[in-house]
Formats: structure tokens, C-alpha cells, sequence
């Protein structure tokens, strides 16, 4: 018994996300990230990870105070040599990009990190998995150099300011609040002002540099959903909302992004 426990340990909710962060493990060691901490298990733990909505009934809460979210949404399990996304519960989970996994079906995971996102009617609940590589599996420093290689591809360019301005604007995503929205612009407008005393933020600055980005992840990227003529009416948050699900799932914010605002 001591022997299978040693093989599964806790992650602490203030770990950061597993899309930067690697951690010390065999090949084919999973690492599983919520909003209130995950797990780590080994290849041969014969463990099951069970993720939802009702912390005391599962493993990794995921979608904490989002009625939506099944209480055990879904497990992972160990199945050969490849680990399985398994979706119990009655929402779907996406995959980056378009790919869901509906109610009773599976899917294998991939080495390396991959963002999941438990698609409820109002948001997305995202659920960080992270599967260690081999050395050999790629060049240079190993498991950093080959995950990178992959990841940094997706990822979006934005400049230090529109950095700044993105953080602030998805704040409320990156703390995991239950039902996150976008900041209002008079929000960011104020908190980018206490935080810069020596420069003039407004509102319309906000507004402006936000407006930048998605018109340019639009035209040069492919980003859907970031032009008014491209979602339904009336429009409100949703132009906002599709851009900040797409620096999430591309890895182009990050927890450790909040503390360019002092978080």
C-alpha cells in the first residue's frame, strides 16, 4: 500500500499553470491542474483521476459553483500505455482548438501539456494536463525543448502593453472565478492607473489596444468569433470572451501572468 501512495501526491493550487511549469517525473507521469490544486500520478500507480464540479467527490475540482458542470464530469485513466480522457458527465470537453469529447466517449492524451476546457453554456472551465516525455523525444534539454518547440508556436505575439492590458482585461479567468467575465473597461482603466501612477489610462486606451488585438488575431491568425459581424446578436461580451479563451487555450496568458499586476 505504501509503495501506491508514493505515486500519487497532491499539487498545491498555487503551483501556476502546467503549461510553464515542469515538473520532476517519470515518462508518462500525469499531472493534473484545477482551479483549487491537482494531482500527480505515476504510470504504474493503478490510480484513477476523477475531476467535477463537488470538490469532496472527486480529485480536481473543475468548474466549482457552475451548476452546468456534472459533479464528476470526468476521469483519467492509465489504459495500456497511453492515458484516457473519459467524460462522464453531461457537458462536453474541448479539446484546444475545436475538438469535444462528448458525454460517454474518450479520448487518448497527448505528451506534453494540453489545456482542456469543460464547455458549459455561459463559460468554459479549464483543466490543465500536463503528461511527462522521455528525454529522447526530443532534442536539447529534453522534456522543456520539446514541449516548448510545440507550444511556443501557438502561442499569440502581443506586445508588453497589450500584455498588460489582456492580463487585466481576463482577470477574473486566471483567478478561476466560478463564472468569470471580462473586465469592464472603466475596471482595467482604473487598476492599470494605480498600478502605472505615471501614465493616463482611460477607458478608451483600454478599449482601443484590446480592439488592436483582436483585429489582428483575426486577419493574421485566424482567430474566429473577434469581429462584431462574426457572432450573433447583441454582441456584449462575447467579442472579449472568444479572445480571452484563445490567449488561454494558445497558452498566451497564464496564472503567472497576474503578477504583473501585483497578484
Amino acid at each position: 500500500m505504501a509503495s501506491r501512495v508514493s505515486k500519487v501526491s497532491l499539487l498545491p493550487k498555487d503551483i501556476g499553470s502546467l503549461s510553464r511549469t515542469v515538473l520532476p517525473g517519470l515518462p508518462g507521469t500525469l499531472f493534473v491542474l484545477g482551479a483549487n490544486g491537482g494531482m500527480s500520478v505515476a504510470p504504474d500507480a493503478d490510480f484513477r483521476v476523477l475531476f467535477g464540479r463537488n470538490e469532496p467527490e472527486v480529485h480536481v475540482c473543475v468548474g466549482a459553483g457552475d451548476t452546468c458542470v456534472s459533479r464528476r464530469q470526468g476521469l483519467i485513466t492509465r489504459d495500456s500505455s497511453r492515458w484516457v480522457l473519459r467524460n462522464t458527465g453531461k457537458l462536453p470537453i474541448r479539446f484546444p482548438g475545436s475538438r469535444l469529447v462528448l458525454r460517454g466517449d474518450h479520448a487518448q492524451l497527448p505528451t506534453g501539456y494540453t489545456p482542456l476546457f469543460v464547455v458549459s453554456p455561459r463559460q468554459e472551465h479549464l483543466l490543465e494536463v500536463r503528461i511527462a516525455a522521455s528525454a529522447s523525444s526530443g532534442s536539447g534539454s529534453g522534456v522543456e525543448a520539446c514541449e516548448d518547440e510545440t507550444y511556443e508556436q501557438g502561442r499569440r505575439k502581443i506586445s508588453a502593453e497589450e500584455r498588460l492590458v489582456l492580463v487585466c482585461l481576463a482577470k477574473r479567468y486566471l483567478r478561476n472565478d466560478p463564472q468569470p467575465q471580462p473586465q469592464t473597461w472603466a475596471q482595467v482603466a482604473f487598476e492599470l492607473g494605480e498600478l502605472r501612477k505615471g501614465e493616463r489610462w482611460g477607458p478608451k486606451r483600454a478599449a482601443h489596444i484590446v480592439a488592436n488585438v483582436r483585429k489582428r488575431l483575426s486577419k493574421e491568425d485566424g482567430v474566429p468569433g473577434l469581429l462584431e459581424d462574426e457572432v450573433p446578436q447583441p454582441v456584449g461580451n462575447a467579442l472579449n470572451h472568444n479572445l480571452i479563451t484563445d490567449l488561454l487555450v494558445t497558452t498566451t496568458i497564464t496564472k503567472s501572468d497576474l503578477g504583473k499586476l501585483g497578484e
